[in-house]
């Protein structure tokens, strides 16, 4: 996906009833991974008047909302069955593993009905 802050507008979406620190997580993790998916949805580095280079940051306003969990399933089913939206879901089974390869053996030994969603992450039309 290409992202254009006229056209498009992103949200991560928190099962509210996480604790602060995993929800930090989470926020952190789907918003790392939409700044690698999404092309042009950061911008470019700045500089302060006196040089201090600053990385560049999102391009539109990215608001954090909290959820029940129920509901964050239900956002999921409807974002993957529209072609407009761009869904990045988040798991407890990720945040319960302590290496990335321990996270690949157990996802994959997983249906994903039986994965619980502790928050998710939407990109698409400004209306949606």
């Amino acid at each position: 996906m290409k992202f254009d802050a006229s056209q498009h507008r992103c949200t991560i979406i928190i099962d509210k009833n996480l604790p602060a620190g995993l929800a930090m997580n989470a926020a952190s993790v789907i918003g790392i991974s939409f700044g690698r998916m999404v092309e042009n949805l950061v911008g470019p580095d700045m500089q302060s008047l006196d040089k201090v280079n600053y990385p560049g940051v999102i391009y539109s306003p990215l608001p954090v909302l909290l959820a029940s969990g129920e509901y964050i399933h239900e956002l999921l089913t409807n974002a993957e069955s529209d072609d407009e939206m761009y869904v990045m879901p988040f798991s407890a089974l990720a945040q319960s593993c302590k290496t990335y390869d321990e996270y690949g053996e157990r996802i994959s030994s997983v249906n994903s009905n039986n994965i619980e969603l502790v928050a998710i992450g939407l990109i698409g039309p400004k209306k949606k």
